[in-house]
């Protein structure tokens, strides 16, 4: 499984499409560990195009701290789980807690 976190300054961006870059970290669902981590630059942001882009690079959940409904449906679509919510934390600490049913999500803190 490979999860993608978006990421401003080393932590979870409050909204995925105003990230720096996004860093996938793939994981053994059974074991609760990460495998490998990655940091890819996104493509420029427009409607649509990340969630095709993250589908293409085979993740299958995003977390993220806010996201519009419409993005969620996008994401959705490619096969895409979408977690919102998460608090300002780095990628493997996102990434274990999500692992250990730990995860603490509240609003989702994007309104469109």
């Amino acid at each position: 499984m490979k999860i993608a976190i978006p990421v401003v300054n080393g932590k979870l961006s409050m909204h995925f499409g105003h990230c720096q870059v996004f860093v996938l970290i793939e994981v053994d669902e059974a074991k609760k560990e990460i495998l490998n981590e990655e940091q890819l630059v996104p493509p420029a942001h427009e409607p649509g195009l990340l969630p095709r882009w993250l589908a293409e690079q085979k993740v299958s959940i995003i977390i993220a701290g806010g996201m519009g409904q419409m993005a969620q449906g996008l994401f959705t679509q490619n096969g895409i789980k979408v977690v919102v919510g998460a608090g300002s934390k780095s990628p493997k600490e996102l990434v274990l807690d999500y692992l250990n049913n730990a995860l603490e999500t509240g609003s989702n803190l994007c309104d469109h």
